[in-house]
């Protein structure tokens, strides 16, 4: 697998999000287990103040084209702001998503420095072109949860995913584009770093949503058996009166 083969592999999870505040990318990464809703991860400042002010927010598709137009309470925000990460959740649209998910890195294996990663996203100098680019890790900084990338982020770009061909056939995503400061240490404008957190407060929504998923499940079976138990139950009353019955 290649970076074309990454990027097309890639590209039917994205969507691109728009607020009545600025516009940034998101992807697909999680389903609940019945398939009824799903999460788009973005970072937190793109969705922070609509999310605050139970504003209107747009996912646009990429692949598909297909617009979702959310109002209040049909979203809910799971977001933190330590990470700047936040998970859009949403009732599953009718247009077609992927089924299988991207695999999203192991929290105790973080990539170590000089790894080539790559990230998609919709520059605000083209935003309606979702755009790939690629660096390598100069850093990783542990007590912000963040890698720091020799590479390029452009405002609307903010949230999009961070990924690593991790084997020749497959791919992980490892954080998300947060934020690129440049250099202006001698007053003119450098290039400088790209900023991308790290997935921890997604692998912490997949464990949410897995706990609710199995608290339904556990709820279905209790209801289930509670239910045999008053059929078993009327069952016997009814055999109990037949036997009371004077012929």
């Amino acid at each position: 697998m290649n970076w074309e083969q990454v990027i097309q592999k890639v590209t039917p999870y994205i969507f691109k999000i728009a607020t009545p505040a600025g516009d940034g990318t998101g992807f697909l990464f999680v389903y609940n287990d019945a398939k009824t809703w799903c999460g788009v991860a973005t970072a937190l400042h793109v969705v922070e103040y609509a999310g605050k002010w139970k504003q209107p927010i747009r996912l646009t598709h990429h692949s598909s084209s297909e617009n979702l137009f959310l109002n209040e309470p049909e979203y809910i925000i799971i977001s933190d702001w330590k990470t700047d990460s936040a998970v859009i959740l949403f009732q599953k649209p009718a247009f077609e998503l992927p089924s299988e998910l991207i695999e999203l890195i192991p929290l105790d294996k973080p990539l170590s420095i000089g790894n080539e990663v790559s990230w998609l996203g919709f520059p605000a100098i083209e935003p309606y072109t979702l755009c790939f680019f690629s660096g390598n890790i100069s850093a990783w900084q542990d007590f912000r949860k963040a890698y720091l990338i020799d590479g390029v982020a452009i405002n609307g770009v903010s949230g999009g995913p961070v990924t690593y061909l991790y084997s020749p056939d497959a791919v992980r995503i490892v954080g998300i584009v947060s934020a690129y400061r440049a250099s202006r240490v001698t007053g003119d404008t450098l290039p400088g770093l790209l900023y991308a957190q790290d997935v921890s407060h997604f692998h912490g929504v997949i464990q949410q949503i897995r706990s609710i998923d199995d608290a339904n499940k556990k709820k279905q079976e209790i209801e289930q058996q509670q239910q045999a138990e008053k059929v078993l139950a009327q069952q016997s009353l009814q055999a109990d009166t037949e036997k009371l019955r004077i012929p």
